[in-house]
């Protein structure tokens, strides 16, 4: 069941006017039942992986709790085993298998057949990395091991969440079922217009983006140079707006029933870095990584060197969470030579800092004044989009191979005048919605102008008058109900993040 779809708004209702009829105590009961409802809309048989993963974890806390530390070492380790074991197997063993026939292909040694498909399930590498991070809360002792079970598997499996995030952690999610919220009109107010934006977001900016993305993409050769860049480009605002949708639609979702899920994004193209934007970009698996990969690899611990090599594993490992492919891997490995070398950048700027200063002294230019530029916030700002949007290429190729032809067709010509001369209009969206397009663009960018500088716009929208209100939202819902993509032209567009 997609949030994009008439069957998540006619479903997103019902559960909540239930829940806020049941008595406090059973509505966990209400929604762990419709979250599983709502899984298994995808294909049934694949919730017997979801159970597994959330019985394994709960019944794994457990014993944490109750045995000395060497026999709960050997638990956590088996039981985290287990679960990377199901969740490989689902996902890489076809790449892992193929990865092993070319190395067999080398040293002429004949294939290993192998003729079935395994169908990816729907949000296993999100529920996996939220239990797998309770069990290691517990194991740290940062949290309690939840006794009720039904609780504990909501935690796991809560719908609004469940299939592409945010991951969210036991100190968080967990603590809120247990204490469940009266009704609040707030609530109901904001995140109903959550829902409203995440859907702008997604079906009139994303999906009319895909449009162009998908025409080149798919054909670079007969669009090859400057259709590939404008392409890229707008990959990046399709993605982002794609999945922050999501993660918008499920703050929303959540948030009508007074549970508060963490924000996922915090405008990450306003970032002027790369470090800052992985701060801000899908915070939520950032910081999975950080407290359970980087940190115990040592971090920033153990020097420079040890640090800027963890970052690349890291970064390799978060390539290949989101595919099981080498593009992805150097998606990621990219990413994290892009912070090496900002990190180096640092140093040399912290050791050449006396010598700056002296040299600004002589010109009579303070450094607060350089520092604070618009120019230069600008400038940082644009060359991090560039070098992030150079790297979200290779995400969307999905295969090396195919980036390398990508790349191969866009340094081939230079047709620069396609930017100007009405080309782009064939790509599959029309003026008239290529204006629309832009101007809604222009209206995220305004939103996440405000949010960059720590403004609650949601908040601050509903604070206005009534008039102010009605005409926002009316034309949030018109935008969606005229100009979003409907019908069975635009059924494939479904929300990236679901493939991983």
């Amino acid at each position: 069941m997609l949030f994009n779809t008439p069957q998540y708004l006619f479903f997103l209702p019902i559960v909540v006017l239930v829940y806020y009829c049941l008595p406090k105590k059973v509505r966990y009961i209400w929604l762990l039942i419709t979250s599983y409802y709502f899984y298994m809309q995808w294909n049934p048989l694949y919730v017997t992986l979801l159970f597994s993963c959330t019985f394994l974890t709960y019944l794994c806390g457990r014993v944490l709790e109750n045995v000395e530390k060497r026999k709960a070492k050997i638990c956590f380790v088996i039981c985290i085993l287990l679960n990377l074991g199901i969740l490989g197997f689902f996902k890489y063993f076809q790449f892992g298998l193929s990865l092993l026939n070319r190395l067999l292909a080398c040293v002429h040694i004949s294939e290993i057949s192998w003729n079935h498909d395994i169908l990816l399930p729907v949000g296993i590498s999100f529920y996996t990395l939220q239990a797998l991070g309770y069990l290691i809360d517990v194991y740290r002792g940062d949290i309690y091991a939840e006794k009720n079970f039904l609780r504990y598997a909501l935690f796991v499996s809560f719908f609004p969440q469940l299939v592409a995030g945010p991951i969210e952690r036991s100190k968080n999610l967990l603590v809120q079922l247990h204490t469940p919220k009266s009704f609040s009109y707030e609530n109901i107010r904001k995140g109903a217009m959550l829902v409203l934006y995440g859907l702008f977001l997604k079906m009139v900016i994303a999906d009319r983006a895909a449009i162009i993305v998908d025409t080149v993409y798919q054909d670079s050769a007969t669009y090859p140079g400057f259709y590939i860049v404008v392409a890229t480009i707008l990959f990046s605002i399709q993605i982002y707006c794609d999945f922050y949708g999501y993660s918008t639609i499920a703050r929303g979702s959540a948030l009508l029933m007074g549970i508060q899920l963490m924000d996922n994004f915090n405008a990450p193209y306003y970032a002027r870095s790369v470090k800052e934007f992985w701060r801000r970009w899908h915070i939520s698996l950032s910081g999975w990584f950080r407290d359970y990969l980087y940190i115990p690899l040592g971090g920033n611990r153990k020097g420079k060197t040890r640090k800027r090599g963890n970052l690349l594993i890291v970064f390799a490992v978060s390539g290949l969470w989101h595919g099981a492919s080498l593009a992805f891997v150097f998606w990621g490995v990219l990413n994290g030579i892009y912070q090496v070398i900002e990190d180096v950048a640092e140093e040399i700027k912290e050791q050449t800092k006396n010598w700056r200063q002296k040299w600004r002294k002589m010109i009579g230019e303070a450094q607060e004044d350089t520092e604070q530029r618009f120019s230069r916030k600008l400038f940082q700002t644009i060359v991090t989009f560039l070098l992030v949007s150079f790297a979200w290429l290779f995400f969307r190729a999905g295969e090396l191979d195919a980036a390398v032809h990508i790349l191969a067709n866009m340094f081939r010509v230079n047709n620069w005048t396609v930017l100007f001369d009405g080309s782009l209009y064939e790509l599959g969206v029309a003026s008239n919605y290529m204006n629309i397009l832009l101007g809604a663009i222009a209206l995220l960018f305004v939103v996440d102008y405000h949010k960059y500088h720590g403004k609650d716009v949601a908040d601050a929208f509903l604070k206005q008058g009534w008039c102010f209100r009605v005409i926002g939202i009316m034309g949030l819902l018109f935008a969606i109900l005229l100009y979003g993509c409907y019908g069975e032209v635009y059924d494939i567009q479904q929300f990236i993040y679901f493939q991983f």
